[in-house]
């Protein structure tokens, strides 16, 4: 696996490593080892695995986080179709609070992000019948879920293309 270091902290793309033959491919997604020797904040046990889908084309989804003290480290991966993968940076005493991240996930590219507790996360459908696979470290607790408009004034972020489908959840977070 190759840990790519972004420009969030504690935020990384993780490549995984394809070995393939004319059967097809294999490839590891976690190895706690090789996450704690790349990943110097990694303390997580994964207690769930949350599986999106959706069906059309330019759904954005996000961006959605848990509050302290139910804040979750995310590990996701797309696997059918394409997404622009989104994080936001909420944590104040981060270098890079409010900042944001955009990167292509996809079935073909294989790559995951790594969702450091304190950052919040979205995504844009790149195509129609995509899938999501999340890892997480906390289990979900509704009492504690939140989020942030793609479009709120106070962060400097854009979307190459206006959602065609957004929830009115996701319309209507309080601004920041």
């Amino acid at each position: 696996m190759n840990f790519i270091n972004t420009l969030i902290e504690d935020v990384f793309v993780i490549e995984p490593d394809k070995k393939g033959d004319e059967r097809g491919w294999f490839m590891r997604t976690f190895d706690k080892d090789l996450f704690k020797k790349n990943i110097s904040s990694f303390d997580s046990n994964w207690v769930q695995i949350n599986q999106s889908y959706n069906k059309n084309k330019h759904t954005w989804r996000g961006f959605h986080y848990q509050k302290y003290p139910f804040g979750e480290t995310k590990v996701v991966r797309c696997i059918a179709g394409s997404v622009l993968d989104c994080v936001l940076d909420l944590r104040e005493s981060s270098e890079t609070y409010l900042q944001t991240l955009q990167i292509e996930l996809s079935s073909l590219n294989s790559k995951m992000i790594y969702i450091p507790t304190g950052c919040a996360h979205g995504y844009l459908t790149l195509e129609e019948n995509s899938e999501l696979i999340y890892l997480h470290d906390e289990f979900y607790n509704p009492d504690y879920e939140s989020g942030v408009k793609f479009n709120d004034r106070k962060i400097s972020f854009s979307l190459p293309l206006y959602p065609k489908v957004i929830s009115n959840r996701d319309c209507n977070y309080s601004d920041l």
